[in-house]
Order: structure tokens, then C-alpha cells, then sequence
């Protein structure tokens, strides 16, 4: 079979360090200059202005998205709690988390368009073993967490965004990470908000939570080598990334409004398309960040292979409910989830990146146009 060209990367690094390439080489030599590798001025600048952007209480940058749950769920957790409640759609990030932290994740099921977690679905699925949930603002989307938030403070319950997809996003004039009493924050390369390696960072709403984050980030330490908090780890956010990321952090509005415009564009070009096809999500609007361009099919898999023939490269995010991956199977709910198992049997994944050209756009969505 003939290698098809393709039209479109699904995503591609080096465009954007590429873009930066000047401002990331002044920053590399800045760090050296300073003889910090970790914790020096660049990592307390970032952490300040992450804070200003979000107009939140506090941030704390931690080594990794994943580190950022663990901590972040650890700080909150209410005494004598035990169970994480959380969506099963959004690549188990935040199960991995929770067994992490020594806790028992359960899920609630989504809202069958946004594909998020609500007020409605969590109330569901809420008892008095639950001390955290935390709502992942999946694919870019910020819902309707005052709702949540005011459900859980009824409850006694502790709110955790994940905000890996969704920096920048804003609602009522607050943005993603403002509505918790705590949030966690990805930088992983392919996010909108990415470094050049791995990174996280925790938002905390008071002084008591991000003091217990700082504490838990660093071994547990009350002072150096004196371990007053149990479940201590080290998780740190390098002098570089921090340096890096504060490049990225100027640009995120412009480029989370590239990404919204892309997608724009592809749902123009399928508009026409029966919606048991293909149906493009739409990410119109300030709350929503466009993290990724998902599209619903009812004939996902030859949907995917027409558009590979045409050049168009495509992914599932994601692919399997966390329950259905063996390492979480003993978490299975005892009551159906439809919506969840139905979106992930639906889903996929168009390239999508602020760096894609006008004309690689146009060519996607020609290969969306053309699907039959």
C-alpha cells in the first residue's frame, strides 16, 4: 500500500519552540547565569504570575499534572473521608491520582453533549464517604462549577478542578481554577499551557491549602529535614520549565483563540454532514479553550480510516472509561454510566495545534466535507 501523504500534522512541537526559539535560548542562559536550578527567581516569577492570570489565592508549581492531583487531593481531603468522585471519561489521570494518595476513586457520569461532569450527575452519585470530587474541564470546556461548587459546600464536600485542559478559560468573569478549593494544572508539552518537559502546578483558594501543598511537595518538611506532614513527596517545577513557561503564559490567550478559531473552521466544513457521521464539537465562546478538536461518529472507525486516506491523522481521547483499563477494574461502578460508555465509543480527535497553517486547515476540512 502507498504511504499517504499527509495533509496536517496531528500536532507538532518543534513549530513552536521554533516561534520562541530566541526567547527560549535568552531564558536557558538567564538560568545558568543564576547558578538556581530549582526554586531560584524564574520559578518564584512564574508562580506569581500564574497566580495574576488566574486572579487566584495562590499557586505552587510541582513536577507533573499528575503530582499536582495527587497533592491537591491530599490537602483537601476531609479527616475520615476516603472515596475521590470523579468522571471515568477523561484518561484516568485523576484515578491514577487518587490510588496514588491512598484513596478510592468512583465515578459519576457525564453530561451526554458537553461530556463534563455536573451538579445533577454528581448529586447522583454522592454519599458520605466522599470527600473530594474533582471535575475535569475536559477538552477545554469550563461548565457550570458555581453550581457544583455550591452543591459540595452543602455536602462538606472539597472541590478539586483539573484545569490540565482548560487554562484560560473563563466563566461569569472567573477563570478555570478559581471556582475549587483547589485545581491542578498540566504543562505537559502538548497542552495549551506547555513546557519544554514535564511540569504541574497546584491553585490553591487560601493560605492554609497552599501551605499544606508547599509542605507536601517538599518531603512533608515543616523545616529542612524535620518531616511534620504525613504523605510527603518531592515534586518540584525546574528554574527552566519555569522560565520557559513564562514565555508561554504571555501567548495563551492569543493562541487558546487560534485554537477556538480551528475549530470553528472544521465545523463549518462539516456542517452538511449527516450527524450520525460526523459531528464536530463546538468550543464557541469564553469558556471554552479548545484544548483539543473532538468530533462525535457513529461510525468512528471508518470515519478514521476515510480520513486517513486522505491524510488527515486522528486520535481517541480516550479510548477507554477508567474502569475499563485493568488497572482500575476494581473501582467498576454498580449502576450504569451511559453517557460515559457512550462518548467513548464515539469520539475521536483532529489535528489541532495554534501553529497549524491557514492552509492545513482548509485541507482537514476538505477531507471532513468530503466524508460519505
Amino acid at each position: 500500500m502507498t504511504d499517504v501523504r499527509r495533509v496536517a500534522p496531528f500536532n507538532d512541537l518543534s513549530r513552536g519552540m521554533a516561534r520562541d526559539r530566541a526567547a527560549l535560548l535568552e531564558a536557558t542562559a538567564e538560568v545558568i547565569d543564576s547558578g538556581y536550578a530549582i526554586h531560584g527567581k524564574q520559578h518564584a516569577a512564574f508562580e506569581a504570575e500564574l497566580r495574576d492570570y488566574l486572579g487566584a489565592g495562590d499557586a505552587i508549581g510541582v513536577a507533573s499534572g499528575t503530582d499536582a492531583l495527587e497533592l491537591a487531593i491530599k490537602a483537601v481531603m476531609p479527616e475520615g473521608k476516603s472515596v475521590v468522585l470523579t468522571a471515568g471519561n477523561a484518561g484516568a489521570y485523576t484515578s491514577t491520582a487518587t490510588v496514588r494518595a491512598g484513596f478510592t476513586p468512583r465515578y459519576a457520569d457525564i453530561d451526554p453533549v458537553t461530556l463534563c461532569l455536573t451538579a445533577e450527575t454528581i448529586a447522583a452519585r454522592l454519599d458520605d464517604s466522599v470527600g473530594v470530587v474533582v471535575v475535569t474541564h475536559l477538552y477545554g470546556y469550563l461548565g457550570d462549577v458555581a453550581a457544583i461548587r455550591a452543591l459540595l459546600d452543602e455536602r462538606g464536600v472539597a472541590l478539586v478542578e483539573d484545569v490540565a485542559q482548560g487554562i484560560g478559560a473563563t466563566r461569569d468573569g472567573r477563570k478555570a481554577g478559581t471556582f475549587g478549593h483547589a485545581a491542578t494544572i498540566s504543562f505537559y508539552p502538548t497542552k495549551n499551557l506547555g513546557a519544554i518537559g514535564d511540569g504541574g502546578a497546584v491553585i490553591a483558594e487560601t493560605p492554609e491549602i497552599a501551605a499544606r501543598v508547599r509542605q507536601l511537595r517538599q518531603y512533608g518538611w515543616e523545616t529542612k529535614y524535620n518531616a511534620t506532614l504525613a504523605g510527603g513527596t518531592n515534586s518540584r517545577l525546574d528554574e527552566l520549565q519555569a522560565a520557559f513557561l513564562r514565555i508561554r503564559l504571555r501567548q495563551i490567550d492569543e493562541f487558546n483563540a487560534r485554537r477556538r478559531e480551528i475549530i470553528g473552521r472544521y465545523a463549518a466544513a462539516a456542517a452538511a454532514l449527516d450527524p450520525q457521521l460526523l459531528t464536530v464539537l463546538p468550543a464557541e465562546g469564553e469558556q471554552h479553550v479548545a484544548h483539543l478538536a473532538i468530533a462525535r461518529s457513529a461510525r468512528r472507525d471508518a470515519v478514521r480510516e476515510q480520513l486517513a486516506a486522505a491524510g488527515v491523522p486522528t486520535d481517541i481521547h480516550f479510548p477507554l472509561a477508567d474502569w475499563e483499563q485493568p488497572a482500575f477494574a476494581r473501582f467498576a461502578p454498580d449502576v450504569e454510566l451511559p453517557a460515559t460508555l457512550a462518548a467513548r465509543a464515539a469520539v475521536l480527535s483532529l489535528p489541532l495545534f495554534p501553529e497549524l497553517t491557514d492552509d492545513e486547515v482548509d485541507a482537514v476540512g476538505a477531507a471532513l466535507g468530503a466524508l460519505a
